[in-house]
């Protein structure tokens, strides 16, 4: 069984920074490839949104509210993703899910894996 785990979420000032980290692994077996990995976030009363993804050979996108703050990166080796967020804002208070799309493991292949998310807040 494959599993994502989020970490790194918590509180932060406004102007502050914070990394949010991921991890993709499996209780038994092997993670041979994962085609994207990203970020989405979910504010209270909203609907979950994306953030950021990048793909296997390291292309990445950006929304619109994210771009130029935030930086996605991955390492395939350790089937892991990070977020580096700064300048964050109260807007970008919210619970940041990570999420794995193709993941091949063995024989198998599991077409979109998400984490239970990480609460970030940002506040004075």
């Amino acid at each position: 069984q494959v599993r994502v785990v989020e970490s790194g979420g918590g509180l932060a000032q406004p102007g502050g920074s914070l990394e949010l980290s991921c991890v993709v692994f499996v209780l038994s077996g092997n993670i041979q490839y994962i085609n994207t990995m990203a970020w989405y976030r979910q504010a209270p009363g909203k609907e979950r949104e994306f953030v950021a993804d990048i793909t296997g050979d390291g292309r990445m996108s950006y929304a619109d509210s994210t771009k130029g703050r935030f930086t996605i990166s991955r390492d395939n080796i350790q089937h892991t993703t990070s977020l580096q967020m700064n300048s964050l804002t109260p807007d970008d208070t919210a619970t940041y899910y990570c999420n794995a799309v193709s993941v091949v493991v063995g024989e198998g292949r599991y077409p979109e894996l998400w984490g239970q998310g990480t609460l970030v807040t940002v506040s004075s």
